[in-house]
């Protein structure tokens, strides 16, 4: 069934998005459910494009619907008042860090060999789906995906490595 499928492969980033958004654990993990059963419910509306963005789109509308709508039930308190007031976009540090871990991460993949290199950068670095990888490159989607497993235990081994000589 494509429902468990999905579920399995991107249940923690549809969390993470509907966290990042609610700020709100249990918010977040009926969010999650409703973003599966809104995504099942659907199915036959989509296109079969990239499930990923799609299933993305259907958890922040269903977030930003469920804030609008919270929102109108709150009164805030003062707190709460200048916390919706502060700028949404990120602090500056915030963003130096973001970019110095993606620098990490890009210079970790480098460090791997060929098929490693390409396919750890492809998926961690550029965030590609390992079927868009696959019908990229020729390969097959098993090929892949061991590919992906090995690269992943292979930069967590290069940052262990780094964190044994930073400490």
């Amino acid at each position: 069934m494509q429902l468990e499928q999905w579920i399995d492969r991107y249940q923690n980033l549809i969390y993470s998005i509907c966290f990042q958004l609610t700020k709100d654990y249990f918010d977040a993990q009926d969010l999650t459910q409703e973003t599966f059963l809104s995504a099942y419910k659907n199915l036959a509306g989509f296109d079969g494009v990239n499930e990923r963005a799609w299933l993305c789109r259907i958890a922040s509308r269903k977030c930003l619907d469920y804030l609008k709508h919270s929102g109108r039930k709150q009164i805030p308190t003062d707190d709460q008042f200048l916390i919706t007031c502060s700028p949404p976009e990120p602090a500056p540090e915030r963003e130096v860090m973001e970019a110095a871990l993606r620098q990490e991460l890009y210079d970790c993949c480098l460090k791997l060999k060929e098929p490693y290199r390409q396919v750890a950068l492809d998926y961690f670095y550029y965030e590609t789906d390992a079927a868009e990888m696959a019908a990229k490159t020729g390969k097959n989607l098993k090929t892949i995906q061991t590919q992906i497993y090995r690269a992943k235990a292979m930069l967590r081994k290069l940052y262990r490595k780094e964190d044994l000589f930073d400490g």
